[in-house]
């Protein structure tokens, strides 16, 4: 193989750059309306369930410890934002926007954020029951020590993803278009639609343990 070709065949990593926050404004819950902008504010141990914050943007902001069960994210825009030990049982993210997010010590139960943008964001040792990122566009996203119980990628657009120390039981590529994305580090339990995995990267030993499912999904028999 030419310098050229392996070059080229070498996988892009996401491109992320640390989030350092300016000085931020001591807020609380009541502050937080839906369709409002909200910057350079720092929210700590709030209960935000149940809350309707449809549309509302956050930009360099910073949430710690809060609980979000219920609440409602439906079009909102996570910008530069940090947030730490979110407690969410039940989150509707869906066609909401992160761009330069870090998510850190979190544990969310049915994380719903279809048909979002989810750009330059790094999800650090967090638990979630199920991601529901269908029809989402995910480029420069990091998951690193996650475990996940049911991750839905059916008709994600995915470029310069990885997966560090990661675990899912369960994945669906149906319609799934990747490019650049490292599944090394993710322990994988069952996929469905064994063809959304092209333009993923595996090392040796997760290509043969998922031999038997490539042969089922191409139709052959193994005898012997």
């Amino acid at each position: 193989m030419s310098p050229i070709a392996r070059r080229n065949a070498t996988i892009k990593k996401p491109v992320l750059s640390r989030l350092v926050l300016p000085g931020l404004e001591p807020a609380d819950a009541d502050q937080l309306e839906a369709h409002d902008s909200h910057e350079g504010l720092r929210l700590e141990g709030a209960d935000l369930s149940g809350r309707d914050l449809t549309g509302a943007t956050f930009t360099e902001c910073e949430l710690v410890g809060v609980t979000a069960h219920t609440t409602t994210l439906t079009h909102a825009r996570l910008i530069e934002t940090r947030l730490e030990r979110l407690n969410a049982p039940v989150l509707d993210a869906t066609r909401s926007t992160w761009r330069d997010v870090e998510l850190s010590g979190s544990r969310l139960g049915a994380l719903d954020i279809y048909d979002a943008e989810v750009r330059s964001t790094r999800i650090v040792g967090s638990k979630f029951d199920w991601i529901n990122l269908r029809a989402s566009t995910l480029e420069d996203v990091l998951f690193e020590d996650c475990t996940i119980d049911e991750l839905d990628l059916a008709g994600v657009t995915a470029t310069r993803v990885a997966f560090v120390n990661c675990r899912a039981s369960s994945i669906a590529l149906a319609h799934a278009r990747l490019k650049d994305v490292d599944l090394r580090g993710l322990e994988m339990g069952s996929i469905s639609n064994l063809e959304g995995m092209s333009g993923a990267t595996l090392d040796a030993q997760q290509v043969t343990e998922l031999a038997p499912a490539f042969a089922s999904h191409l139709g052959i028999r193994i005898e012997g």
